[in-house]
């Protein structure tokens, strides 16, 4: 199995909701890192697993979108906490739907909040979506 992973660093804000999580309850800023990890069995006809060029430019729209924004702030975090454990899902899903590789067969967001805390959250058994 081969794997593929680009990384991404930016800062975004939130703030915890539905419990007593301390100065997390106020509106407070994260550097995030988002490791994007694409795993596949095969190569294409160039010995690529995927084009990274294209990964790259999905994954840095995908940053922009968030970066330096209110995460609570966003429709994708309606009645959510804005933890990392969400974060990363959706950031993984959104990634899967804007990533079209056929000969990707998994997909993983590892999203650190800080050096000691991450969350991942994997789509694995993706169709071929070219």
């Amino acid at each position: 199995m081969y794997t593929l992973a680009v990384r991404r660093n930016f800062i975004a804000r939130h703030f915890l909701i539905g419990g007593d999580w301390g100065p997390e309850n106020f509106p407070n800023s994260h550097h995030y890192i988002l490791e994007l990890q694409l795993e596949g069995s095969e190569l294409d006809q160039h010995g690529y697993l995927v084009d990274i060029v294209d990964v790259e430019k999905h994954l840095d729209d995908v940053v922009n979108y968030y970066k330096e924004q209110m995460l609570n702030e966003k429709s994708e975090f309606a009645g959510l906490n804005p933890s990392i454990e969400h974060f990363s899902r959706i950031l993984a899903t959104t990634l899967n739907e804007k990533i079209k590789a056929k000969n990707i067969s998994a997909l993983k967001v590892v999203l650190w909040e800080h050096e000691n805390a991450w969350a991942a959250y994997s789509v694995e058994g993706r169709k071929s979506k070219v």
